[in-house]
């Protein structure tokens, strides 16, 4: 049978138990013992730990294999991670689409790595990487580019830079 006394958190303990942030109860006489402090970390050893070089901090949304995500506005993530099927629009921090991997649609992104299948639009303002494994096809803009040996980029490609050099064509 259930204890009644267990279920609803009631012992028979010689110590209550105390809230977190609450006084400590002393029986009088008892020596005051003040719990351990941890030392400081300098900010700039605590900014090392936390920023590491080319990762984003912030939120991660991850679409696992076999998932198949169609239809779907993204903002406000700070990575999206792609080894299922996206099919969506997405303003972001960064895209890393793995290897068995694919996204079709809009992006506007800072930093985008390809291992799998990337087709639309697709803006990387600070870095594209396309590695060996990447397949990306579309309008492609970008602000630098890394493609390793065995990747492959074509449809509209240019340089954000050349881009905002090239001077507006009108139609007549």
């Amino acid at each position: 049978m259930l204890d009644k006394m267990q279920l609803f958190g009631k012992h028979n303990d010689p110590q209550p138990q105390q809230r977190p942030g609450a006084p400590i109860a002393r029986k009088p006489g008892e020596p005051v013992i003040s719990p351990p402090r941890p030392e400081p970390v300098p900010a700039a050893t605590a900014a090392k730990a936390e920023a590491k070089p080319d990762t984003l901090q912030g939120s991660r949304l991850i679409v696992g294999p076999d998932i198949k995500l169609k239809g779907a506005e993204i903002s406000d993530c700070g990575t999206l991670v792609v080894e299922g099927r996206v099919e969506a629009v997405l303003d972001s921090q960064a895209i890393q689409i793995a290897e068995q991997g694919a996204f079709s649609g809009r992006v506007v992104i800072d930093v985008a790595e390809i291992h799998g299948r990337f087709e639309g639009d697709l803006l990387a303002r600070k870095k594209l990487v396309v590695h060996s494994t990447g397949q990306v096809t579309g309008k492609i803009r970008y602000g630098k580019i890394v493609i390793e040996e065995g990747g492959e980029v074509s449809g509209d490609v240019r340089s954000l830079a050349s881009e905002q050099a090239a001077p507006a064509v009108r139609p007549r």
